[in-house]
């Protein structure tokens, strides 16, 4: 377990104390001169989304590390194995007052803004006052923006917690990743922290959302540590639709690596190639299909 002491609450220093010995424990084996893009600060943007149109990034998590319980191969953050920072997770009135500070000046510029997206260094839903932030960022929204929508981006590893579900029901774009429907899939391209999370605990975890969520699932190919990775296979995309039947999401959002990965051996799946899976998966499920 690593020692580590935040600065916020004493809630904050339990959560990054647990999160940080997880995500360090089978993590050490990774390189430390990998690709890292940290966003260091908790307000990011407006930056133009692929996915999402115009969009101001709130990063919930320290800004000079990455916390997250997923070690995912593609992150542009890195691997978890650089650390959590010294800065700890920011308090929900420092995120609040940031958020209203960044929303009145672009209001009062004239500035245009689609959406606020929680994103950052990782896992969102790993901040104590998650569901208070949440709470927080709808009203400033309300006030400042309100055509405006609010996008959460998360891994899928903390919708076993009530409150955490409840605030995500309440977003405009509930974005759960599905990497993959096979268990030793996803312990090979998400790396999850805890050796307990599985594809057959996460897939009706994500079927109490029904409509109320969007499916983001990455497809990718390559080598890591002498192993072939390649979520594009017959047998994945039948296990996939059999997962989004099940969930029944609002719609599922499919897309390629866009940029330099941790592991270097992974490819981008051809933007053709990812339309006649996007193409697969529509009529296979009858659910609307969408790719960046």
């Amino acid at each position: 377990m690593v020692n580590f002491i935040s600065k916020s609450k004493q809630g904050t220093e339990k959560m990054l104390n647990f999160v940080v010995g997880c995500s360090f424990h089978g993590a050490c084996k990774a390189k430390l001169t990998m690709q890292t893009v940290l966003f260091h600060s908790t307000i990011f943007g407006p930056i133009r989304s692929r996915r999402l149109g115009v969009s101001l990034g709130i990063n919930l998590t320290p800004d000079d590390g990455k916390v997250c319980t997923f070690d995912c191969l593609y992150c542009e953050a890195g691997f978890n194995a650089q650390g959590p920072g010294t800065t700890g997770f920011p308090t929900r009135e420092r995120v609040a007052w940031l958020l209203e500070s960044r929303l009145k000046n672009m209001n009062e510029a004239g500035e245009p803004l689609d959406v606020i997206t929680f994103s950052g260094n990782g896992e969102p839903t790993l901040h104590p006052e998650f569901p208070g932030v949440i709470d927080d960022t709808i009203a400033l929204r309300d006030r400042y923006y309100p055509g405006a929508k609010v996008s959460v981006l998360s891994n899928s590893t903390r919708i076993d917690r009530e409150d955490v579900c409840d605030a995500l029901r309440k977003v405009d774009n509930n974005i759960l990743k599905l990497d993959s429907a096979l268990t030793p899939t996803i312990r090979m391209i998400d790396r999850p922290t805890s050796p307990s999370f599985t594809a057959e605990r996460l897939v009706p975890l994500l079927e109490k959302f029904k409509g109320q969520c969007v499916i983001q699932t990455m497809f990718l190919r390559g080598e890591h540590d002498g192993c072939m990775i390649d979520n594009t296979l017959p047998v994945e995309i039948e296990a996939l639709v059999a997962a989004y039947r099940r969930i029944e999401p609002r719609e599922i959002m499919i897309y390629s690596i866009d940029r330099k990965t941790p592991e270097e051996k992974l490819e981008k799946v051809p933007s053709d190639e990812l339309h006649e899976i996007g193409e697969r998966i529509a009529v296979a499920t009858g659910i609307p299909v969408s790719v960046a």
